[in-house]
């Protein structure tokens, strides 16, 4: 039992274990027995999904502050709010891809599964990788909070943008060096089918795995702007683990949920960009006023305040418009990603 008290990253073992124990029976719960099989989630499911995921992580921020305080419990629903609201930005870009390949929404479930489970080990590695750096280095948050700064300007700056799947160079190199298929083969990613060229049977990559690299690049690029935002609300290595996680965890059924709906949030990016000038900047300002920080209080009450104004108004603004359809459909996405190089 002595065990499970070993300090681990300023935590005992038994926090980690627990966190980690349950994220495992979520997955399991979610992805292997719920959504076994592919099919098209209804809004009413998605809905549902989506509130069950925001409840828990809402209700673990309880646990964060009965067991580690008040202060810990702010930080740690700060950062979840910021997360989670920087992930509805990532709902388009997943819209515009899954429209950009022509993925029916049943087979978006498999992709999404596959994504999500990419995601949370892509952020493990990069937020052991940045409590490590801060954690030697503590004038990176200074690097982070400027970087901050800078992209939420230039969020403010270049307002709404279309993601270019065909411009990307992942995706060009991927269309250039591997036997991609025209069409879709169910939920394969990878079929054995033969080349028309050499009448030989060779191994073809499918639309749909290049979706599923889009996706998880896409996170990648998303990433860059969340993990220095989480670090400049806090650096505890738990609080910025477990926040993160749990954000990412109901993704899937949040993108089901609000894709057909996202166009309606047109103040989103900008108040998201205020958010992260506010994040960084409250590092600066706490050390112009001499405070060693900005109570966690005031960063979640204004972080919460920013993200509901710019929520609240661009439903008001939008109220009239009709629900758009989930797919963006581009003008020829099969031989976009049809190649004739091999493998």
């Amino acid at each position: 039992m002595e065990l499970l008290f070993i300090d681990a990253m300023g935590k005992p073992l038994w926090m980690w274990l627990g966190f980690f124990a349950l994220v495992l029976v979520l997955l399991v719960l979610d992805l292997g027995v719920l959504n076994r099989k592919n099919h098209d989630i209804g809004m009413r499911q998605s809905l549902l999904l989506s509130a069950f995921y925001i409840s828990l992580g809402v209700a673990f921020g309880g646990f964060i502050w009965w067991e580690l305080g008040s202060e810990a419990g702010m930080q740690y629903l700060t950062g979840f709010v910021v997360e989670k609201s920087l992930a509805m930005d990532n709902i388009f870009v997943i819209a515009m891809i899954f429209g950009y390949f022509a993925i029916p929404k049943q087979f978006q479930h498999r992709v999404l599964v596959y994504g999500i489970l990419g995601v949370v080990i892509l952020r493990g590695i990069m937020i052991a990788a940045g409590a490590a750096i801060v954690e030697e280095y503590e004038w990176v948050l200074y690097l982070f909070a400027a970087f901050l700064i800078f992209t939420g300007i230039r969020m403010l700056m270049a307002g709404e943008g279309d993601f270019d799947v065909s411009a990307n160079p992942v995706f060009k190199f991927m269309s250039k060096r591997f036997r991609v298929t025209k069409e879709l083969h169910g939920e394969k990613f990878i079929v054995r089918r033969t080349d028309p060229l050499t009448m030989k049977r060779q191994t073809w990559i499918t639309p749909l795995l290049l979706a599923l690299v889009m996706v998880e690049l896409a996170d990648v690029i998303f990433a860059v702007d969340s993990i220095p935002a989480i670090f400049a609300i806090t650096t505890d290595p738990y609080l910025v683990f477990t926040s993160n996680i749990f954000a990412i965890l109901g993704l899937r059924a949040l993108y089901f949920a609000l894709a057909s709906l996202i166009h309606r949030f047109v103040y989103l990016k900008y108040a998201l960009s205020l958010v992260l000038v506010f994040i960084g900047g409250k590092i600066f300002v706490a050390d112009a006023l001499g405070l060693a920080k900005i109570p966690p209080m005031w960063s979640l009450s204004i972080t919460l305040g920013i993200l509901l104004a710019g929520i609240l108004s661009s439903l008001w603004k939008t109220r009239h418009e009709q629900t758009a359809p989930v797919l963006l459909i581009d003008a020829q996405p099969a031989s976009s990603a049809e190649s004739t190089g091999k493998a």
